[in-house]
């Protein structure tokens, strides 16, 4: 169950940077902040782009889309909000709290879900995670 709580989770995840920010090594300069990482890709403009690709890839429905476009922006303000209060912290130090609210984010969103629709996640989740692995 927790492996399907984490698709729609991992797709938030995805489109706002998270999983795809790599951290750098740590050669002796100080590592950029959380707020430095991810200022550039987590914007308003991102919300549209991952409604609009889980309109396509889950098949929502008008209805669905007014309902989940709201948690997508509370998302983004929830981390916007983390960021600001932690203006020095690494993105490792706030992983644990961006993981909450992208987990509570999918949570939200996955109960409005038809079973199809869950159906559908489960597919898209099992392809990203191949698509991982052959990285």
């Amino acid at each position: 169950m927790r492996y399907r709580h984490s698709t729609v989770a991992h797709g938030v995840m995805v489109l706002l940077g998270m999983a795809g920010l790599v951290v750098a090594q740590d050669n002796g300069a100080q590592q950029p902040s959380a707020r430095e990482q991810l200022q550039h890709i987590h914007t308003p403009r991102t919300i549209d782009q991952e409604l609009a690709r889980l309109t396509k890839d889950l098949a929502l429905t008008l209805e669905q889309q007014e309902k989940v476009r709201p948690l997508l922006q509370e998302h983004h303000d929830k981390i916007q909000a983390l960021l600001d209060n932690n203006p020095k912290a690494s993105r490792q130090e706030l992983a644990p709290q961006i993981h909450a609210i992208s987990d509570e984010t999918h949570r939200e969103i996955h109960a409005l879900l038809t079973k199809h629709q869950k159906e559908l996640e489960k597919a898209m989740v099992q392809s990203e995670h191949r698509g991982e692995e052959s990285r």
